[in-house]
């Protein structure tokens, strides 16, 4: 049976090569986290400083999956 992955927040700390980055969590923790296929199709950029949604795999808590973009609430530069 397929177990679920865990769903947490964190922050992009670095970019990597191979659409890696370094993501920071809300609990303290850096993993090592890869774009999702969906977000990859759909040209979503992704830098240091965004807040991420990333699923963990519940075997392997080091990597996981971006999967969302929080929208950024800061004044535009227009």
């Amino acid at each position: 049976m397929k177990e679920k992955p865990i769903e947490i927040d964190g922050v992009v700390v670095e970019p990597l090569p191979n659409c890696m980055f370094k993501v920071q969590l809300k609990n303290g923790h850096t993993i090592l986290a890869h774009v999702s296929g969906k977000m990859r199709m759909n040209f979503i950029r992704i830098l240091p400083g965004d807040k991420v949604k990333v699923e963990l795999s519940p075997y392997d808590l080091t990597r996981g999956r971006i999967t969302y973009r929080f929208k950024q609430s800061g004044p535009s530069n227009d």
